[in-house]
């Protein structure tokens, strides 16, 4: 473990500002437990990106109406981005912000026309009663179609920075790992044998696989095996670009100007969620680029808890009691402040290298532009 210091810092161990790991990204992953602020630095980064002449659309795979309020979208987020004037009305202002919330079953269909071969077999799937209840509820189809949505949009001539706010943290973990989910799916022997269009691939369906849709028949019923089978084999010749595009997905992910951030608070349960997450990371190969820690007691100056102790009784014994009463609450504050870095201490060593930025905890929450701003002083200085 590195040396630090009563408050938990590592001098000269975090070389680069949390300004360079964005000016140099073209996709940029919040990622971290819930609760702890995340769609808020979404948001924030999103904002000051667009003031630095940055072109840039925040998406939350997050339902939550978090991201719309912080942004002053009073109506709300839709699958499509929508230009974001608050804050980005100064006439210095060259870049652009934009927001939208990920839409599973519209996206998905998308994907379908994408890659079918004709509107005709696009509109049998999509018309397929087993296409409609997967689109948005099958596990994994939201994680894969939100990696979707990120190649989408940084294909976008509109935009030179896509910012992903991912849901909580053991679910973000799905989202990059579902092209690679997509692709082993594509290579199922079951689904090849699913996906067979002739006439041939139809009788082996009804004569070697006919115990096996029998006993799955009764159990989900006979329609549903029935338009099952339909929707793979209206499927048929499209499997090669799906697996291209999760192909696609994955390179674009691993690209060097893709860039993960990290974002904690200093509770334990918090803490052991964002390590864990680092740790994930960092077995598929993924590191972690930037660090934001919110919520965190400021410590009030240089001195120490020791000092603020002296300074108290120094002033009580001199029969200045409300002056005594205030170095105490500084030395308890300073107490808190120790403790919580402590407990930040295992995750910091975890992302040492990563830009680390430790936000305050603020009066109130965040719920508007203005305390956008404050936000971002603090993240971009």
């Amino acid at each position: 473990m590195s040396p630090r210091n009563e408050f938990g810092e590592v001098p000269g161990a975090f070389p680069d500002s949390f300004g360079d790991v964005v000016d140099g990204a073209s996709v940029l992953v919040c990622c971290g437990s819930g609760g702890v602020g995340k769609t808020t630095t979404a948001a924030v980064i999103g904002l000051e990106a667009a003031r630095r002449g940055r072109r840039v659309v925040v998406v939350t795979i997050d339902p939550a109406r978090r991201l719309a309020d912080a942004l002053g979208l009073v109506d709300g987020l839709t699958g499509e981005p929508q230009q974001v004037r608050a804050g980005v009305e100064n006439a210095a202002v060259t870049g652009e912000l934009w927001a939208m919330m990920l839409d599973t079953p519209a996206m998905f269909e998308r994907v379908v026309r994408a890659h079918a071969p004709d509107p005709e077999q696009a509109d049998r799937i999509v018309e397929n009663r087993f296409y409609r209840n997967i689109a948005g509820a099958l596990s994994g189809t939201q994680e894969y179609m939100a990696s979707e949505a990120l190649h989408e949009l940084h294909g976008d001539e509109r935009f030179d920075l896509v910012v992903v706010d991912t849901p909580p943290s053991r679910n973000a973990l799905d989202f990059l790992d579902a092209p690679g989910v997509l692709a082993r799916f594509l290579d199922h022997k079951l689904f090849k044998l699913m996906m067979m269009p002739t006439r041939t691939g139809l009788r082996m369906l009804t004569v070697a696989t006919q115990p096996i849709l029998k006993a799955i028949g009764r159990v989900v019923g006979s329609d549903v095996l029935a338009d099952a089978v339909a929707f793979f084999q209206a499927f048929a010749g499209m499997d090669v670009g799906f697996r291209q595009r999760a192909e696609a997905v994955t390179a674009l992910l691993r690209a060097e100007t893709t860039r993960f951030i990290l974002v904690a608070s200093p509770q334990r349960d918090a803490i052991t969620e964002a390590s864990w997450f680092a740790d994930q990371l960092a077995q598929q190969g993924f590191a972690v680029h930037g660090t934001v820690v919110n919520r965190l007691h400021p410590r009030f100056g240089d001195g120490s808890v020791a000092d603020a102790v002296e300074r108290a009784a120094s002033a009580s014994r001199r029969g200045h009691d409300d002056l005594a009463a205030v170095w105490s609450n500084l030395a308890d504050l300073r107490t808190i402040a120790i403790a919580e870095r402590a407990e930040l201490a295992p995750l910091l060593d975890r992302v040492a290298g990563s830009a680390v930025v430790e936000v305050p905890m603020l009066p109130s929450d965040v719920h508007d532009v203005m305390a956008l701003d404050l936000l971002a002083r603090h993240l971009f200085g």
